[in-house]
């Protein structure tokens, strides 16, 4: 945890934002495997964490904006729990840790949120993404657990996505934390990418490098020889000669604080002629997206930039044919790009989402667009100083997309079917990198992660 102060500057100015009322935070439980006492990887909830800091279940955080107080409600370790975890710090030890003086036991919430209520008072709380807090806020709040969410405070999700959206110095200082870990993730990985090799055999190193290193993932590793499939879990090709591996995964740090980083790597080292061209266009429209990034732009803007950066490079290369700005403004370029530039990171991967997507990336300045492939942009607002963004464009050859678009006539003055077909079997390319705004312009986090072509090819030499 940070120190006390910390805590205390998140919780008042929060206070000042939400301004009335109290401000609930459910903390998280352990979730059970198979039975009770074997759980998985406990994570706290990152709302709470934020606020209160403590980094273990069943507790709960209130935020009084009306008296200027906070309580953390949880149980003091019996005998029982001692003997299997060992000594446990008393709570309200811990709760002067994060600058809270009131600690109470949890079964008294429902009596302070009744007592609330009764006063007159608003109870905010954040749309819950776990079905126990449904739970735990039906019981408090004498809420049916089919309307819970529906009863989520818009002003405290406004005023959180607006707080937590902006990192300070300690927060960028963990994100790199956990890019330094990164760092050798991936350089690890690209050593690795050698025919013959299993994908689970590089995710497993991966992973026990960074259990080494005391962090955890921030998420569920991709690593893939087929990279035409955006988020692909599965671990159990072999390499081969002529594929090309995209490994999109990052540590947390400590602090839980998280890194997201994609980068892709021929399998034995050495990119192919045809491989080159299309990474090249995907390097192209990363670096152009980062060099455009500053405070008063639109990340809409930055994305767009990207795209056409992409269909430019197709149009050179035959793929695509026609203005690449008009295929952009019609949207034919989603073909290849069918998704967002980047998210907000933070102490989640994907800083918030949980929150409603919508609150945190879009608003009153920037309404999502319909268009597919622009749909999926997550944020789209101005970018401001503090901003933590990744910058993450891809180009894909989809078989049943490309299969679609062709047998429905889709674009056909945009896209060169009879090229495309010769790229079926390509897979796909992503480069991302973690990006905070600063106030003139921009710097990307982290060790610089070799990414041109010339460096990836030096690095992977090195095993």
């Amino acid at each position: 945890m940070f120190e006390a102060e910390t805590y205390i500057k998140r919780r008042n100015r929060l206070r000042e934002m939400v301004g009335s009322g109290l401000i609930l935070f459910p903390g998280n439980e352990e979730t059970p495997m198979n039975y009770r006492d074997n759980a998985y990887h406990f994570r706290q909830d990152s709302s709470f964490l934020y606020y209160f800091g403590l980094d273990s279940p069943s507790l709960a955080g209130v935020v009084d904006a009306d008296e200027g107080k906070d309580i953390i409600f949880g149980d003091d370790a019996d005998m029982d729990d001692i003997i299997w975890m060992g000594h446990q710090a008393l709570l309200k030890v811990r709760g002067k840790r994060v600058g809270v003086e009131e600690t109470t036991p949890l079964s008294r919430i429902a009596d302070v949120l009744d007592q609330a209520v009764k006063e007159g008072k608003k109870i905010h709380f954040l749309p819950p993404y776990r079905p126990e807090t449904i739970l735990k806020l039906a019981d408090w709040l004498h809420l049916d657990i089919q309307k819970v969410a529906l009863k989520a405070s818009a002003d405290l999700i406004i005023a959180l996505a607006a707080q937590r959206s902006l990192k300070t110095d300690e927060e960028i200082q963990e994100i790199e934390k956990a890019l330094d870990v990164s760092y050798e993730m991936h350089t690890l990985a690209m050593k690795m990418a050698k025919p013959g090799v299993y994908e689970s055999e590089i995710t497993g190193r991966m992973e026990g490098l960074v259990l080494s290193r005391g962090f955890f993932l921030a998420f569920p590793t991709i690593l893939t020889i087929n990279g035409q499939i955006l988020h692909n879990h599965y671990h159990g090709n072999v390499l081969k000669e002529g594929r090309l591996l995209v490994n999109d995964s990052g540590a947390e740090s400590d602090r839980h604080y998280a890194s997201d980083i994609t980068r892709t790597t021929p399998v034995g080292g050495k990119f192919s002629s045809r491989q080159k061209e299309i990474y090249e266009v995907v390097l192209k429209a990363q670096t152009g997206a980062i060099d455009a990034m500053r405070p008063g732009i639109s990340f809409r803007d930055v994305h767009l930039l990207a795209a056409r950066t992409i269909a430019g490079g197709l149009t050179d290369l035959g793929i695509m044919k026609g203005d690449p700005e008009e295929a952009v403004d019609k949207g034919a370029h989603a073909m290849f790009f069918p998704h967002g530039l980047g998210h907000l990171m933070g102490l989640d991967v994907h800083d918030m989402e949980n929150i409603g997507e919508n609150y945190v990336g879009y608003g009153d300045e920037a309404q999502r667009s319909s268009q597919f492939g622009l749909s999926a942009l997550r944020f789209a607002k101005k970018l401001e100083p503090g901003h933590v963004l990744t910058v993450e464009p891809g180009l894909y050859f989809i078989p049943d997309l490309i299969d679609l678009w062709k047998n429905e006539g889709k674009f056909t003055n945009f896209i060169d079917y009879d090229k495309v077909n010769n790229y079926r079997d390509f897979g796909g390319i992503r480069i991302e990198d973690d990006v905070l705004v600063t106030e003139n312009g921009h710097r990307i986090l982290g060790k610089p992660i070799p990414k041109t072509i010339a460096d990836i090819e030096k690095t992977a030499a090195e095993a």
